[in-house]
């Protein structure tokens, strides 16, 4: 996109960049091939349990149905190396690419903002969402994993159901890397998703080139040793900014001070 004359105003010029990444109309056969194309990889993202397992070749037959576009071809290069790995070592491979290294994990609001009290209110308001469209997660998972974030997307729309997906837009792209970066065939997963949404930013890729070399916000809760929001580039525009911390009540002089309550010791006898 050509950059917009610094004559238009900052408010346009924003509404405009905003209009450019939504995604564009679509015919009502568009919308149930994109949502098709949603919830397999939401499918494919998860754990590969045995029912999942079991599954294997009716999602790879599911796949070779789809209409010719990238995803389809993303798709079909991962589902032929799904469903000849040996369940075991499909599971392997998972946990070893999804669970034990940071810069593929699956949950989008710690590439926003680590484990910090942040992250915690940007859970809420995923989950806010999710409950005013009328949806409740299943399974126990929280609302940013991935998967969950697209099948949310799958069942609400183009509209307000990718709006999560878009809002977390850089997490795919920094997962992606990391799974290109470690040959995993999960690549293709990954791939198909970013065909899917607008092509990154200048900024997008910069941040998320930050992000791979520094990780997110560490979990020093409360220190906020990157700022407001790691100095801007993962904040999305209507981020919740948490209030300052109230200082304490000043205490008269004489006044009675009340004694700070003791935790109660928890008891071990019996334990062994």
């Amino acid at each position: 996109m050509s950059p917009l004359p610094v004559t238009v105003p900052a408010k346009v010029r924003t509404r405009l960049r905003a209009a450019a990444r939504r995604p564009q109309r679509l015919s009502p056969q568009e919308t149930e091939d994109r949502a098709l194309l949603l919830r397999l990889i939401s499918l494919l993202l998860q754990y590969p349990d045995a029912e999942l397992s079991s599954s294997r070749a009716a999602l790879a037959d599911s796949v070779r149905s789809l209409p010719p576009s990238p995803a389809a071809g993303n798709l079909t290069a991962f589902t032929a190396w799904y469903a000849a790995r040996d369940p075991e070592a499909l599971e392997r491979h998972y946990v070893e690419v999804f669970d034990l290294r940071r810069k593929s994990s699956l949950y989008l609001t710690y590439y926003l903002h680590g484990d910090t009290r942040r992250r915690g209110m940007a859970l809420l308001t995923l989950a806010r969402a999710y409950q005013a469209a009328g949806w409740d997660i299943a399974g126990g998972e929280l609302p940013d994993h991935l998967p969950v974030v697209l099948e949310f997307a799958a069942l609400a729309g183009p509209g307000a159901g990718e709006a999560p997906l878009r809002r977390h837009r850089r997490g795919p792209v920094l997962i992606h890397r990391a799974l290109e970066a470690a040959d995993s065939p999960y690549r293709h997963v990954l791939a198909a998703l970013l065909s899917l949404l607008p092509p990154p930013t200048r900024a997008d890729e910069e941040a998320v080139a930050k992000l791979a070399a520094e990780g997110p916000p560490n979990e020093d809760v409360g220190l906020d040793p990157y700022g407001r929001y790691g100095h801007g580039e993962f904040a999305p525009p209507d981020a919740f900014v948490p209030p300052a911390a109230v200082p304490p009540t000043p205490v008269p002089p004489g006044a009675a001070v009340p004694p700070t309550p003791v935790p109660p010791t928890h008891r071990t006898e019996g334990l062994r």
